[in-house]
């Protein structure tokens, strides 16, 4: 989390948990200079400011259910790559609690620049590399499985379902692309890259600087996954917040950056980043799942425009 401040009263929320249980914790690793107080409440995750001394602010989170994996996840991989995660103070595998240092502040308020995606994506690239031989254990933590063996049963899932926001011919597009799904699937599947843990949602609110140091926040929408599928976020908000057109030369000069750890060819990664879309989709439908009413009814104002990559992938 970042040092962003708000006033909020956390009542609402600590109110309908045990409020003591989590001042105390908090306490019982840092030293705050007042009262926790409410950054957001929501379907997926509450997270509580704590102020310190130091006029930098660590960061409490509960992880809900549709996020319950987070915690250890985290901690994990913080372990493993203290210069590109968060750090993580404490965690509570059971009550799905964080207690995350402050990382500084996030890409989006130096405008999204693709000269600082360029810095972070190698190391990405690096720690995805690194995690190739944790995806096991991940996926026995509970981190959502999406894999290139098991995407087409997603595909039928998301086709099964009548009420997404789509247009009747969207679904016919879809209906149509199933088999050659499969195919690129099977493709993705032999091409030699393993599997391995793919943030799903790596964009300007979600990686921060702090000096020299980069580092990736919020691994809640995390899945195992071909690890190329990671810069469908990233390029869909080079688009919508930079307006970049996908024929933009930065776009090829980023990729290049990712794929150089990775030694792997632009071939691979077009599959996989056509693939990508569905992938996405799927991850929001799993979340989508966990609302109700007004929730559900917000979610789907910004759910059509993944659709639309997807639906735009069948051509």
């Amino acid at each position: 989390m970042g040092s962003a401040h708000t006033d909020a009263d956390p009542s609402a929320w600590l109110g309908r948990s045990s409020s003591p249980a989590v001042d105390e914790w908090v306490r019982r690793h840092l030293e705050p200079t007042g009262p926790l107080t409410l950054e957001h409440d929501r379907a997926w995750a509450t997270v509580l400011r704590v102020p310190l001394a130091s006029g930098e602010a660590a960061w409490f989170k509960h992880c809900k259910p549709l996020q319950a994996f987070e915690p250890r996840l985290t901690a994990g991989l913080a372990a493993r790559w203290p210069d590109r995660v968060t750090e993580v103070i404490a965690w509570d595998d059971e009550r799905q609690w964080l207690l995350l240092a402050d990382a500084g502040t996030p890409f989006g308020a130096f405008g999204n620049a693709p000269e600082a995606w360029e810095a972070i994506l190698p190391r990405y690239a690096e720690l995805q590399i690194g995690e190739t031989s944790h995806a096991d254990d991940h996926l026995a933590g509970g981190v959502p499985d999406l894999r290139a063996q098991v995407l087409p049963e997603r595909y039928d899932d998301m086709l099964s379902r009548g009420d997404l926001p789509l247009d009747p011919r969207d679904v016919e597009a879809l209906v149509a692309f199933e088999p050659r799904f499969a195919e690129l699937c099977d493709q993705l599947a032999s091409d030699g890259v393993a599997p391995s843990i793919q943030h799903d949602d790596l964009h300007i609110a979600n990686v921060y600087a702090k000096g020299d140091v980069l580092r990736v926040l919020d691994w809640g929408d995390s899945s195992v996954a071909h690890p190329f599928f990671s810069l469908f976020e990233t390029f869909r908000f080079l688009e919508g917040v930079n307006k970049l057109p996908r024929d933009d030369p930065w776009f090829g000069r980023l990729r290049d950056a990712y794929l150089e750890p990775w030694g792997s060819d632009t071939e691979i990664f077009a599959r996989a980043l056509r693939l990508s879309s569905f992938a996405r989709v799927f991850a929001w439908i799993r979340q989508r799942d966990a609302l109700e009413g007004d929730e559900r009814t917000q979610f789907d104002v910004w759910f059509p425009d993944v659709l639309r990559y997807a639906v735009a992938a069948t051509s």
